[in-house]
């Protein structure tokens, strides 16, 4: 049997929603081992002068617990 605890983290990119999610899982996964998914809980962007500046995706990660 396993155990798996789920996060929210939120990261951002300048280029991409696809970018920012996976910037955050890449650095997610260097602080916790096992990182088995995630769900995209939203995604939103800053605008500057009427132009996007930055893309942000809020997501729950999940990972399996060691025994």
């Amino acid at each position: 049997m396993s155990i798996a605890r789920t996060t929210e983290i939120t990261s951002s990119s300048g280029t991409s929603f696809e970018d920012a999610i996976r910037r955050g899982i890449k650095r997610y996964a260097k602080t916790i081992d096992n990182v088995e998914g995630a769900w995209i809980k939203e995604q939103k962007v800053v605008i500057k002068d009427g132009d996007i500046s930055e893309y942000r995706v809020t997501m729950k990660v999940s990972f399996v617990l060691k025994d």
